[in-house]
């Protein structure tokens, strides 16, 4: 039946990514997620770097402890956001990884580029919690619309374009 099937670059890089992205899916929200409090400790983290870059900026804020998978961390005087799992930027690490590691290229290149691409993604994750922490100090009538579709828009848009850097100048195909 599947003889004759031909597959090109494209869709051997659709197959390893789709494959890839699937593995790291289950492993991560159904052991790494349930049986860890990694999820938890990375949330944290993001918080405490978050409220030193405010602290900087002279702004007092506040963070509550873990409540149900999340945490809410905000300017005083503002209700805050709240920050769980699908906010703290793990799921676009993986993306960003997946797609450099599925694509054809130079495994030395992919040894720096996969580390400096996820610390990008993780400074735009924390700039976006900034954002939506002030959104939430000034004007939180505008928080959900710029949570769902202003940085989920950013967010995504930046993996792609490191995702196109590694195809057009780092590869090597």
């Amino acid at each position: 039946m599947f003889s004759n099937l031909k597959l090109n670059k494209f869709h051997i890089f659709i197959i390893k990514s789709s494959l890839l992205y699937g593995t790291c899916y289950f492993l991560y929200e159904f052991i790494i997620k349930r049986n860890t409090r990694g999820d938890q400790l990375f949330i944290r983290e993001i918080i405490n770097l978050c409220q030193g870059i405010f602290d900087l900026l002279g702004y007092k804020t506040f963070a509550s402890k873990e409540v149900n998978d999340f945490q809410v961390f905000g300017i005083d005087g503002s209700n805050g956001v709240w920050i769980g799992g699908p906010c703290n930027g793990i799921t676009l690490m993986f993306l960003f990884a997946i797609f450099v590691i599925a694509y054809p290229g130079n495994n030395k290149n992919k040894l720096w580029y996969i580390p400096t691409g996820i610390l990008i993604v993780h400074i735009i994750n924390i700039l976006r919690i900034i954002a939506l922490a002030l959104i939430a100090y000034y004007n939180p009538n505008y928080l959900d619309f710029n949570h769902t579709y202003t940085f989920t828009f950013l967010a995504y848009s930046a993996v792609f374009v490191l995702w196109m850097l590694w195809v057009n100048k780092f590869s090597d195909n």
